[in-house]
């Protein structure tokens, strides 16, 4: 592995492991404001996940600028049209995946619903900028870590299968959802076969950063989508009777 990739893993690791003396700093801050404890727990959570990933984010873009401005003249990629259509394409693939694995969860009688999207939820709630990072930010940070340089590594040694398998648990578990190891694995073998496919990492990137963007929307817009169901349903039991 190159070292510019263990020092992205290390800056990478260093971002989650930061928060255990960032936001313990920012809430002591705002106590020495008048803010209590309690009321500055969520802002502090909130707070410290945009910088510590703005600044992971500018840290690995650093160690790869070589490799971004060695992209542009790669031959053995996909074309940038068809790279677009899989990136796009890639979506449906994404949502296809995740819709096959939550009903393979709902047989096992696994609950449908992530408290890890909940909490970010919450965040977005406290610190709208947070939205940036869930829906930008962090997907890119994920796919240079996951499919770039830990799946890419893998991938020299092993076939695609057992690549994908790998990277794809150490994605699941990376998320703390263990009940949820399988929705979270197919993500990635999705994400892996759009970065073989394409060899092109902006593709997995605009296909995650996608899905996460849809997640928060329609999380926000929960009850005016359930609303439109519901009117759907009436219509179509309207339209029924006349026929």
């Amino acid at each position: 592995m190159k070292k510019e990739y263990w020092y992205i893993l290390i800056a990478y690791i260093g971002m989650h492991l930061s928060s255990l003396i960032g936001v313990p700093f920012i809430a002591f801050w705002g106590t020495l404001f008048g803010k209590s404890m309690k009321d500055m727990e969520t802002f502090a959570v909130s707070s410290w996940i945009v910088i510590s990933f703005t600044l992971a984010f500018i840290i690995i873009l650093v160690f790869l600028r070589k490799e971004i401005k060695d992209s542009f003249s790669m031959r053995h990629t996909t074309s940038t049209g068809s790279s677009i259509a899989w990136a796009i394409g890639g979506v449906f693939l994404a949502l296809f995946a995740q819709s096959i694995a939550a009903n393979i969860e709902n047989l096992l009688g696994i609950e449908m619903g992530s408290e890890n999207t909940q909490q970010i939820i919450r965040l977005i709630q406290a610190s709208p900028l947070v939205v940036v990072i869930s829906s930008i930010i962090g997907p890119i940070l994920e796919e240079i870590v996951f499919r770039k340089i830990i799946f890419g590594t893998i991938h020299k040694r092993l076939n695609f299968f057992l690549s994908a398998l790998i990277s794809s648990i150490i994605f699941a578990v990376a998320h703390f959802e263990f009940e949820h190891i399988l929705l979270y694995s197919a993500m990635g073998f999705t994400f892996a076969f759009l970065y073989v496919k394409t060899k092109r990492i902006l593709v997995p990137i605009f296909a995650h950063v996608a899905m996460n963007t849809l997640v928060v929307i329609i999380q926000f817009n929960r009850e005016n989508i359930e609303n439109w169901i519901k009117e759907a349903e009436k219509m179509q039991s309207f339209i029924g009777g006349f026929l």
